[in-house]
């Protein structure tokens, strides 16, 4: 079952998950695409495009709208649902594409699990955070940061956000069954607090932001 995954999300929102068995056409059969959005996929290497197709399927799925809702670029390059009140974070990794969708600032990131991710680690580690990881979870917790600073760095969606400088996770021991902490956006004088949930499905890990202030309220 491609599906994997669609949940709600509290106080309001979902989340979904799908894992990629079929080609191209499969989508391109379901789906029809405004202009614009055609010549961006037409940009894509076939691998990437095809994740491309899944997370607009799967986000259309979710919805429950008879007609798709296109989906364009703000001015910075995120991703929006014309016609929605709701913001959208997207994902895709190898055999799987993930969605979130809520009406404040969201953000989703999911990773396949890989020994390289080691050789970035620097790159956006801070080092309260990488005194946090022990040996024996190390690569997945890593993941979990990697995942976290990505979906925050959605959620704020203006770019020029340093993974070090500007991204900030508190913190935290590793749990594989119960997984959140807390994430920071902190840049001059912007600042936003993100409640982190995490978890570790087959050998991937999904991470996923809620901006608090607005979710809690």
């Amino acid at each position: 079952m491609p599906l994997l995954l669609h949940q709600n999300i509290i106080p309001k929102g979902e989340l979904g998950l799908w894992r990629l068995n079929e080609v191209e056409n499969y989508f391109l059969d379901k789906l029809d695409f405004e202009v614009d959005e055609i010549e961006e996929m037409k940009q894509l290497q076939k691998g990437r495009r095809l994740e491309w197709l899944a997370v607009r399927w799967l986000l259309h799925q979710m919805s429950g709208r008879e007609v798709r809702g296109a989906v364009r670029k703000d001015e910075f390059g995120k991703p929006y649902l014309v016609d929605s009140p709701y913001q959208i974070s997207m994902s895709h990794s190898s055999k799987m594409a993930a969605i979130i969708a809520a009406p404040f600032s969201v953000g989703i990131d999911i990773q396949k699990i890989v020994s390289k991710i080691e050789r970035i680690a620097h790159k956006y580690m801070r080092t309260e955070e990488d005194n946090s990881l022990e040996p024996k979870t190390r690569l997945e917790h890593l993941h979990v940061y990697w995942g976290a600073k990505e979906a925050l760095y959605k959620a704020y969606g203006r770019r020029a956000l340093d993974f070090r400088e500007h991204i900030h996770v508190k913190p935290f021991q590793y749990d594989v069954t119960n997984g959140k902490c807390l994430g920071y956006i902190i840049k001059d004088d912007f600042r936003a607090e993100y409640q982190i949930y995490y978890q570790k499905i087959e050998d991937y890990i999904l991470v996923y932001a809620l901006e608090m202030n607005e979710s809690l309220s």
